[in-house]
């Protein structure tokens, strides 16, 4: 039994250390390929750099407007989740704690709205909305977009909403608290695990997000967010001789993910222990 026990945990570290290496040399390689010059990224000759430059990350950030970029995807990204932790979080507290005619429906139509990906068809019906509120060419018709999508979010949030006893609710009507005042003050606070969490999945969703603001930025370059302007940079006429540029911009479009996973970190832990003890 001792032997056996050895060799299931020696195949089982063999996997996660295999898993770990497949998943992080493609990290790796941009890291160091970002410190290269275009010729050595182009030739492939050496895993190192011969040289490292530093300069490849300053040029990135001002001559390929990288500073740009990021401005306009933070814009987008704290906007929407701020927007989508406000929406999803009075739903979720209404759906929990109060009866109404449709709920059912609602919890449905949001299921729905999770589980049935529609990408790309409902893009021109969004854009065409977005026309009428004269949205068509900024990057609020982004944001509202995509709080839109807060699905996930609020059923996270439901959950969460769930752990709290309503002992709390009664306690403050009685003391002659508002339902909304309750919610802000009360029910709010308690909720900062799973807004963490929230705040984490939307951040990422929203910071990697492609084809909404490049549809929306057609017109307006100046308006384009990371994954654009990377995009762009890749395929546009002179990305052969800025390969180092987008290793770099590649490298910087991955910071803000880290940072936000490790101001999340927490909250992601708390949840996810209390799944595993559910």
């Amino acid at each position: 039994m001792r032997t056996k026990e050895i060799t299931g945990k020696t195949v089982l570290w063999i996997f996660l250390l295999a898993l770990a290496f497949v998943t992080l040399i493609p990290v790796v390689i941009t890291i160091l390929g970002s410190f290269k010059t275009n010729v050595e990224l182009t030739t492939g000759a050496t895993f190192l750099p011969s040289k490292w430059h530093f300069s490849n990350y300053a040029d990135a950030w001002d001559k390929a407007h990288f500073s740009t970029y990021t401005v306009n995807s933070l814009i987008v990204s704290l906007s929407t989740v701020a927007g989508t932790l406000l929406v999803a979080s009075m739903a979720a507290y209404v759906v929990d704690r109060m009866d109404f005619f449709g709920k059912k429906i609602y919890i449905g139509m949001q299921s729905f709205t999770m589980f049935v990906a529609v990408g790309a068809v409902v893009l021109r019906p969004q854009f065409d909305l977005m026309v009428r509120l004269h949205l068509h060419s900024s990057l609020w018709g982004v944001i509202l977009i995509l709080i839109s999508a807060h699905a996930s979010i609020f059923f996270i949030l439901l959950s969460f909403m769930k752990g709290i006893p309503r002992e709390l609710d009664e306690a403050a009507r009685i003391d002659g608290s508002s339902l909304g005042r309750t919610f802000w003050t009360i029910i709010l606070p308690l909720l900062g695990p799973g807004l963490g969490v929230g705040a984490l999945f939307t951040f990422r969703g929203a910071w990697n997000e492609y084809l909404l603001p490049l549809v929306f930025t057609m017109t307006k370059p100046e308006l384009q967010t990371l994954t654009v302007g990377l995009a762009n940079l890749k395929y546009g006429i002179s990305a052969a001789s800025q390969t180092h540029y987008m290793m770099a911009g590649a490298c910087l479009s991955i910071m803000p993910i880290l940072v936000a996973y490790v101001f999340a970190n927490k909250s992601f832990m708390q949840m996810t222990a209390g799944s595993l003890k559910g």
